[in-house]
């Protein structure tokens, strides 16, 4: 398929998108933010006198999100199967 927009062309190839729900993204991502947090835990002392004790609130706080976009993407993981499985019926 080509698309002519302007002066270009663009030529478009046919293939079908990927069925991907994003739970093991988020899975990998979150788990990432927790090792973060439990690898500077460590370090608190050092982290204080140097002030960036944000350093490890931010990999708290990724963690807490990433924990609320993983339950986020496995309801929607969960819809998109229900909805197929009426599709279907």
């Amino acid at each position: 398929m080509q698309h002519e927009i302007g002066n270009r062309t663009y030529i478009v190839a046919q293939v079908e998108p990927l069925d991907v729900d994003g739970v093991r993204t988020t899975e990998v991502g979150t788990a990432l933010w927790l090792l973060g947090f439990l690898g500077l835990l460590p370090f608190w002392g050092t982290l204080q006198d140097s002030g960036r004790t944000w350093w490890l609130w931010t990999c708290l706080a990724g963690f807490g999100l990433g924990l609320c976009g993983l339950e986020y993407c496995r309801r929607r993981r969960k819809e998109r199967a229900a909805q197929q499985g009426r599709r279907r019926a």
